[in-house]
């Protein structure tokens, strides 16, 4: 039976089944250049953390290394997940300016009031990789999937980016499994990585 993680804001109860920390194993596969070349294909270990603080984002940070003989530090991502609302008075910001007035959702008949028409709820995704780029999401959360599309993004003028890419959440019988997808510069999305992880913590 799955218990609301204690001290969850009511915000963040459709993220429920995400709040924890979770480990396991995927594979990355890419093409370089777009040739008609096998793609390069690695095993990779990841742990995850989805967290909350009382405020209406949950935190996400996720490690990952590749599984060979150096133990290849991969690029880690941090972020942060929120159902997606106008901003009113009672939230922070900006900077460390404190929000003021009473908060919209008070009760569970407030959050329903936010649900789409899928029955579910729009979410916004913000995630920073250390190369110098910033994405921002958008998508869906609709029981224990999510489904990602990259809104806009931000790059340092030297960074490594993309054009697009498109992720995928989903409890499968207790694992987290994911699918990112990607699209390279003039290319269309294609898979990147996927990995199933288990919940440790």
């Amino acid at each position: 039976m799955f218990v609301l993680p204690e001290g969850l804001p009511l915000e963040l109860t459709p993220f429920a089944f995400l709040v924890g920390k979770w480990e396991g194993t995927g594979v990355i596969s890419y093409k370089i250049n777009n040739t008609d070349d096998d793609p390069v294909e690695k095993e990779f270990k990841q742990r995850v953390e989805f967290a909350h603080d009382g405020s209406n984002a949950l935190t996400y940070v996720s490690s990952a290394e590749l599984i060979d003989e150096a133990g290849t530090i991969l690029p880690s991502e941090i972020g942060y997940w929120t159902i997606a609302r106008p901003a009113e008075a009672a939230d922070h910001g900006p900077g460390l300016i404190i929000g003021s007035g009473e908060k919209s959702i008070k009760t569970h008949e407030d959050l329903e009031k936010l649900s789409n028409p899928e029955g579910g709820f729009d979410i916004q995704v913000s995630v920073l990789h250390p190369g110098g780029v910033a994405e921002l999401y958008n998508g869906k959360i609709k029981g224990a999937r999510v489904d990602l599309a990259s809104a806009h993004g931000v790059a340092f003028e030297n960074a490594k980016t993309y054009r697009h890419s498109a992720r995928m959440y989903g409890l499968v019988e207790g694992a987290l499994l994911w699918v990112w997808e990607i699209a390279l510069p003039g290319e269309d999305l294609k898979p990147h990585a996927s990995a199933r992880l288990e919940r440790v913590e």
